[in-house]
């Protein structure tokens, strides 16, 4: 009888140190850390192509140069569309980083529960 319960413990121990090594394999590489990085560039990018679309607006519509540009203002344009763009994949990846963090840390969480129980932190 005695072993019986040993052996179920050994199984129920052995289940958890599976679950275990599983949340700590999928951990190892966090996606919303990368996610989050590539919205912070594109942000950055978006900032550029803002700038950008600005420098061109103003020399096309404020500018007091007499060689100022006054054909149709077909740059500012695609700027201000490449800006968009940009803007909204940056809001795309950085909204899937923050979906992603929030599993993350529910996986944390549960890994440090699974360690606990395992009695492998000292």
């Amino acid at each position: 009888m005695k072993t019986s319960v040993a052996r179920a413990e050994d199984v129920a121990a052995g289940a958890l140190r599976a679950e275990h090594d599983s949340i700590a394999d999928r951990l190892t590489i966090r996606r919303s850390i990368d996610l989050a990085r590539w919205g912070a560039y594109l942000g950055f990018a978006g900032c550029i192509a803002g700038g950008f679309a600005v420098k061109l607006g103003y020399d096309r519509w404020f500018s007091t140069r007499l060689t100022r540009f006054r054909g149709p203002p077909i740059f500012f344009y695609l700027a201000l569309v490449l800006t968009a763009v940009l803007l909204v994949v940056t809001a795309s990846c950085l909204w899937r980083a923050r979906r992603r963090m929030r599993d993350e840390d529910a996986q944390f969480a549960r890994m440090r529960e699974l360690r606990a129980q395992l009695q492998l932190d000292p």
